[in-house]
């Protein structure tokens, strides 16, 4: 199964939170499914730690390159196809970067594993257990 991380499900994953239930913690360590990070999380990530809304323990340049591939999680980039792609989503959301998630999600075909019941509301692949 290929699974791409909401940008939370990234954070909590990469450091043991218990947010992240025994269940889905098997299902993200299963060698047999790929997990992915967007550009998008990334985004996000850049933008709430300068603004001083998340702190990662260090600049994102610095911590989230070595937490990806420690936790072997391959890099997605966003393409203009998906920014595209909003025009076609209904606004059921509000968050910006979790409705490129959504697109992103939708037109790669991806599960998207994420604890957030508003993107549940779109026709895409979702995860949380």
């Amino acid at each position: 199964m290929r699974l791409l991380l909401d940008t939370c499900a990234v954070l909590w994953y990469c450091t043991g939170s218990e947010r992240i239930g025994a269940r889905l913690q098997k299902t993200l360590t299963d060698p047999r499914n790929e997990l992915l990070f967007s550009d998008v999380s990334l985004l996000e990530i850049a933008i709430k730690c300068q603004l001083g809304k998340l702190d990662i323990g260090g600049r994102p340049s610095e911590v989230m390159p070595s937490l990806l591939e420690e936790h072997l999680i391959d890099p997605l980039t966003i393409s203009s196809a998906t920014i595209f792609a909003l025009e076609g989503l209904p606004l059921l959301h509000r968050d910006p970067f979790d409705r490129l998630l959504v697109a992103q999600a939708k037109m790669s075909s991806l599960t998207l594993v994420t604890p957030d019941p508003a993107i549940r509301q779109y026709d895409v692949k979702t995860l949380w257990h």
